[in-house]
């Protein structure tokens, strides 16, 4: 079963859910006006582990659909991974993957519309079909690809998360400071006051279903911790908003109360390290390009920052773990232990080891 969604997020904290559409391996398409419906068979059907629920890029409208069922999935296959697996690259739009598995071109006419305004119009509805009409033979497409490859179980591996009943809770206010733009030129002392005034604002947002931006921006939020404005009025001459200026000021001695917050220690590039992390990121595209998997799939330079910072076999890194690790994190090891080194291949122009 295709299934897709249609939302519109603009003046809300959450997506709201306009439409959920669905669709058979021979074509069939039915379309769920969600505000107006019982979604709790929905739910069933998300839940149903012996039905093959196809998205593509699930990440967001599973989410989406959680919040409107509680429904955690079973059994996802998301195109977009797919094709990163398989050498048609992981950016790949819906559009895209289309054209390159099936042959069908997909006109984007109703990408921005009002998917909560009734009735629907002709071209929205024929949009919204189009979604999930040739999702199931793109399906089959990728899956033959990722069998004839021996990489199906690396796509279980990489949407096992989509199962887990943990990527779908919603993250605490307290956790909501990494959001907060212009955060890092602050002190210590200054990022707790901003770490009480983030965590107020998020959760003032989802009380009320409102964005955080309408309720006061990240540069006000920024400008209070470094002021350490801790009155009503004194928070208001920086920029808040009246309503909310008590709550704002209360946050702010919160804050000041609290241990000082400095930013997390991450492993720190110099030059020595910067070398090292550029010449394995040259190795994995360069491995990744040629073996048919989108080098964004495999690693970041977090991720391979991490990894040439430690240089040990069993720290955890995320290239030293399940089809990763076969694939090239043993081959990372060896390079920086100095076991073997990189070359172009002359045929290729890729970097390669040897």
């Amino acid at each position: 079963m295709a299934v897709d969604t249609e939302f519109v997020w603009e003046r809300t904290y959450y997506p709201r859910l306009g439409l959920v559409q669905l669709g058979l391996p021979d074509g069939q398409t039915f379309l769920l006006d969600a505000p107006a419906l019982d979604l709790t068979p929905l739910a069933a059907l998300l839940e149903d582990a012996a039905v093959t629920k196809v998205l593509h890029d699930a990440g967001q409208d599973l989410t989406i659909l959680h919040r409107a069922t509680g429904a955690v999935p079973k059994n996802v296959f998301d195109t977009r991974l797919a094709a990163g697996l398989v050498g048609l690259g992981g950016s790949l739009s819906l559009q895209k993957l289309l054209l390159a598995t099936v042959g069908v071109h997909l006109p984007k006419t109703e990408s921005r519309t009002d998917w909560l305004c009734r009735p629907l119009t002709d071209a929205q509805t024929d949009y919204a079909r189009d979604d999930v009409r040739y999702l199931c033979a793109a399906h089959e497409t990728l899956a033959r690809k990722l069998e004839a490859a021996g990489r199906t179980a690396w796509m279980d591996e990489e949407q096992a998360h989509l199962e887990q009943p943990a990527t779908y809770a919603e993250r605490s206010p307290d956790d909501s400071l990494a959001r907060i733009k212009g955060q890092a030129r602050l002190h210590p002392k200054e990022r707790a006051v901003l770490k009480e005034l983030a965590a107020w604002r998020e959760a003032y947002a989802m009380e009320y279903d409102l964005p955080r931006g309408h309720v006061v921006s990240d540069e006000v939020l920024v400008t209070l911790a470094q002021r350490k404005a801790q009155e009503g009025a004194a928070v208001e001459r920086f920029g808040a908003p009246r309503r909310h200026a008590t709550a704002l000021a209360e946050a702010v001695r919160a804050g000041l109360n609290a241990e000082p917050l400095r930013i997390p220690e991450t492993p720190r590039e110099d030059e020595t390290l910067g070398a090292r992390v550029d010449l394995l990121l040259a190795y994995v595209k360069g491995r990744g390009l040629a073996e048919g998997v989108d080098p964004s799939l495999i690693a970041n330079r977090a991720d391979v920052t991490t990894l040439a910072a430690k240089r040990t076999s069993n720290d955890g890194a995320v290239l030293l773990d399940g089809w990763r690790r076969t694939f090239i994190g043993d081959d990372l090891l060896r390079l920086l232990a100095g076991d073997v080194t990189i070359r172009l291949d002359p045929v290729s122009g890729l970097p390669v080891s040897g």
